[in-house]
C-alpha cells in the first residue's frame, strides 16, 4: 500500500500544486489573492487567517514607514498521504498593509517539476502566463543566488513572478499589490540609509553602555569583597 502511494504522488504533483495555490473561494484569473490571503489585507486579518499570534509578526523598519513580516509554514490538508509542496510564505506589510507575499516551495516535494510545470499550474489559477523569451536576470540573492523570473502574470493592480534560482534550483511565487511596491522599495532603502548614517553614534552608544556595565559589576565586586579581604 505505501508502495502504491508513492507512485501516484509524484505524478499527481502538478495538480496538487493547483490546488495548493488555489482557493475554493477564489474566482478565476484573480490577480489579488494567494489562497485566501487578499493583498491589501490588514496585519490582524493575516495573522488570524495564518493561525498565528500577533507577535510573530517582525518589525523589519520603523522609519520613514512601518515593514513588518509574518512567516507562515503550510501544514498538509487532509490525510496525512498529502503533501503540501509550499515551504515557507512570507507576507510583508507596509504601514499594516499586505502589500507583497513571497512563497518558497519544497525541493523535494517538488522534486522533478519544471518550469513549465510550475507555469501550467500557476496559469490555472491565474490565467495565461507572460513569458520573456529569455529568462531575465535579478540581482543575486543573498547567497550568491543567480535570480531568473521566469513567467509573470499581472493586471493594472496586482503581478505575481516566478522565480527560479541558480542553486536547487528551487522555484519562488511572488506576488504584490503594484501601488505600494514602489513605496516600499523606497522606504526600505531609506531606511537603510540611516541605519547606516547612525551606525556610528549607536555602536559609541552601545561600548559606552558597555564600559558603563563593567565598571558597575566591579564596583559591586568590590563593595562585597572589600570588607572580608584580609592580607
Amino acid at each position: 500500500m505505501t508502495k502504491f502511494r508513492r507512485t501516484i504522488s509524484r505524478p499527481a504533483l502538478p495538480l496538487f500544486l493547483v490546488f495548493g495555490v488555489m482557493s475554493a473561494a477564489t474566482s478565476a484569473a484573480d490577480l489579488s489573492k494567494y489562497r485566501n490571503f487578499q493583498l491589501g489585507t490588514d496585519l490582524s486579518t493575516v495573522v488570524k487567517q495564518a493561525g498565528a499570534n500577533p507577535s510573530q509578526a517582525k518589525v523589519i523598519h520603523r522609519r520613514p514607514a512601518l515593514i513588518q513580516e509574518l512567516e507562515w509554514r503550510p501544514q498538509p490538508l487532509g490525510a496525512s498521504s498529502q503533501t503540501e509542496p509550499a515551504k515557507n510564505v512570507v507576507f510583508s506589510f507596509y504601514d499594516g498593509e499586505l502589500f507583497r507575499i513571497v512563497v518558497d516551495y519544497d525541493r523535494y516535494e517538488t522534486e522533478g517539476l519544471t518550469a513549465d510545470d510550475f507555469v501550467d499550474a500557476i496559469s490555472a489559477m491565474y490565467g495565461p502566463a507572460a513569458k520573456p523569451t529569455a529568462p531575465v536576470k535579478v540581482a543575486p540573492g543573498s547567497y550568491g543566488d543567480q535570480e531568473e523570473i521566469l513567467a509573470q502574470w499581472q493586471d493594472p493592480q496586482y503581478r505575481f513572478d516566478l522565480i527560479r534560482f541558480s542553486y536547487g534550483p528551487s522555484f519562488r511565487l511572488i506576488g504584490v499589490l503594484t501601488r505600494l511596491e514602489a513605496s516600499a522599495q523606497a522606504a526600505t532603502l531609506e531606511a537603510t540609509r540611516l541605519d547606516d548614517q547612525e551606525a556610528p553614534q549607536r555602536d559609541a552608544a552601545r561600548i559606552a553602555n558597555e564600559e558603563e556595565a563593567a565598571r558597575a559589576k566591579l564596583e559591586k565586586a568590590r563593595l562585597l569583597n572589600k570588607p572580608k579581604f584580609r592580607p
